[in-house]
């Protein structure tokens, strides 16, 4: 890839474009899997179409599918608005909970919304070439889809192992495509006509922990407002509603997860210990699949570098924190601009 020389302090944004427009703009942008971390794609796309960038292809896993095909569709800035007003009782009240072995929960409320969103939408139809990754339980191997309802491929490759309920397809079962390819970097290879291939890892690795606030700017004030809402200091109202709701859902986990089996002689405990013992194995399911997935895109990106990494680090928030839109949105757009302005340095006297 050639590299490309770009004002981005003293330009305005339509200099910048005409700057690009005349040495190369085309990207073709992996977005990868992470569960609310993936907010940060739309931060990222935010800072790509700021600066003139022309996203030809994606190819994108879990909720990089979500926000690829969202944004391939044309609808990103209405899926913008949407998560950006959930707050933490927004996002439990659209948890619904299944008796379903295969999985805890199901997507249904999120599909309908999506629904709502992107209709019959079918992949080849998109503006945008989009590639979205799931992985078939029956064969072990990934499924890419790159025809067909668009709606069908974002569902199956939400569909966290244990989690949430897989899609029946044919004979395929289809659970989230990170079991396999967290960040699918091969399918936009054969996007030739692409200037730079930029890829997005919301499962980074780093050595000790790194929080959402230490990342963002110290005034900004979705950080701290995410930061309250984390910690359970909204009002005491809600609070008493999303106590009410967490102990429906641990009662009716630990029902599912008491199906499969007694480990280490939990019988003389009371209900509601073992309902906390069994909430405590969801997330240990999600901390897991967080930790194959991180160790799984390394290797993709040893093997086929990007032009453009850009990494989350895993530790900034859970999987679930989904009330957290704003402040990874505004993540994903820091990170972004810091990594192209290093792809295209200011030279002196532009």
């Amino acid at each position: 890839m050639q590299s490309h020389e770009l004002s981005t302090q003293q330009d305005s944004p339509a200099a910048q474009r005409e700057k690009l427009s005349q040495a190369g703009n085309k990207v073709a942008l992996i977005l990868g899997s992470g569960g609310a971390r993936g907010y940060a794609h739309i931060g990222v796309i935010d800072a790509l179409e700021a600066r003139g960038y022309e996203v030809i292809a994606i190819a994108g896993c879990s909720m990089g599918a979500l926000v690829g095909g969202v944004y391939a569709a044309g609808k990103l800035e209405e899926y913008r608005d949407w998560v950006s007003q959930l707050d933490y009782l927004d996002v439990l009240k659209l948890v619904d909970v299944t008796w379903n072995p295969m999985g805890a929960m199901r997507a249904n409320k999120v599909m309908q919304k999506l629904e709502s969103l992107l209709g019959d939408t079918l992949i080849e139809d998109l503006a945008i070439p989009l590639t979205t990754v799931a992985t078939d339980l029956v064969r072990q191997r990934e499924v890419w889809f790159q025809d067909g309802p668009l709606l069908q491929a974002i569902r199956a490759s939400i569909a966290v192992p244990g989690v949430i309920t897989p899609v029946h397809l044919g004979d395929q079962v289809l659970v989230d495509g990170g079991l396999l390819n967290p960040l699918p970097i091969m399918p936009v290879i054969a996007a030739h006509e692409a200037d730079m291939v930029l890829a997005v890892n919301v499962t980074a690795h780093t050595p000790r922990p790194v929080t959402l606030e230490s990342l963002l700017p110290a005034n900004a004030d979705v950080a701290k407002a995410g930061a309250a809402s984390s910690d359970g200091t909204d009002d005491d109202a809600e609070n008493d509603d999303t106590c009410s709701w967490v102990d429906n859902v641990r009662e009716t986990t630990q029902r599912l997860w008491k199906g499969l089996g007694n480990l280490g002689g939990e019988d003389d405990e009371g209900a509601e210990e073992r309902g906390k013992r069994d909430w405590g194995k969801l997330d240990m399911v999600m901390e897991s699949f967080d930790i194959t997935q991180a160790a799984l895109a390394k290797y993709k990106v040893a093997g086929y570098p990007p032009d453009i990494l850009i990494e989350v680090p895993k530790t900034v928030c859970s999987a679930y924190e989904f009330h957290r839109a704003k402040e990874l949105i505004q993540l994903g757009r820091m990170l972004t601009d810091e990594a192209l302005n290093k792809h295209h340095p200011v030279k002196a006297g532009d």
